[in-house]
């Protein structure tokens, strides 16, 4: 009965102590715990195959570098090496990291994959010649930002290959919440937002569609989403 009672009261602290240091993380912390922890699986969260959007278009441009933020597991980085594109991937997340290091020797390939905030990597101004941003979701006030940051890497001519959750999949998340994405509208998008912060590209496809989800885990089921090709222009 001792030992039992000392056991209940160890669990009930490493509990207590577990809730005092998540409050004590910040927020930017604590969204980079939540992919450390879902990629840290041996499963791939959102499966192995590339994003059907992304492979369909990617196939449409010559080979060149490109640039995958917030690649996770390295789905499509791993995929844009196979045709053979130079590729660097980033992302907040280790565990991430290493899984995509794990596909690329799978799959017979390699790529630079970086970890840490965007603005911190060093990354060289008009040096990539394609942009994959796939559902790469931030905080509502840091998303704008994010894609003018972006846009400074990418070559005048370059291709932004976009698909991201819309504004509408906020229903059809609370209907099924196996179709995946944020539960936070602001993070969401809109072809409006998408027009503002690629405002010097010429539209290639521009659509708010509804589609069925089929990656790995978390994106299955009936869901919204914005999906855009953008050539940026030159310079004037």
């Amino acid at each position: 009965m001792l030992w039992e009672s000392f056991s209940l009261i160890s669990t009930r602290q490493k509990f207590i102590t577990s809730k005092i240091d998540n409050m004590n993380q910040n927020p930017d912390e604590k969204y980079k715990a939540k992919w450390d922890n879902r990629y840290k699986d041996h499963e791939f969260a959102y499966g192995k195959a590339p994003n059907s959007f992304f492979e369909v278009w990617l196939k449409k441009f010559e080979p060149g570098a490109v640039l995958m933020p917030a690649d996770g597991e390295g789905r499509n980085g791993v995929f844009a090496a196979q045709l053979g594109w130079n590729v660097t991937s980033f992302d907040l997340s280790k565990e991430g990291q290493s899984k995509a290091l794990q596909l690329a020797k799978e799959r017979g390939v390699t790529l630079q994959y970086l970890v840490g905030e965007q603005a911190q990597l060093g990354l060289e101004k008009e040096k990539f010649d394609a942009i994959g941003l796939i559902y790469a979701h931030v905080s509502a006030e840091k998303k704008s930002i994010f894609h003018r940051e972006l846009n400074d890497y990418l070559r005048p001519g370059g291709i932004v290959i976009f698909e991201a959750f819309s504004k509408k999949h906020l229903h059809f998340r609370n209907l099924d919440p196996k179709v995946g994405g944020p539960d936070d509208l602001n993070m969401l998008f809109s072809k409006s937002e998408i027009m503002a912060d690629f405002e010097n590209y010429d539209i290639l496809m521009l659509e708010e569609e509804e589609i069925i989800l089929n990656e790995g885990k978390y994106h299955n089921g009936r869901g919204s989403v914005i999906r855009f090709v953008g050539r940026k222009t030159a310079m004037i």
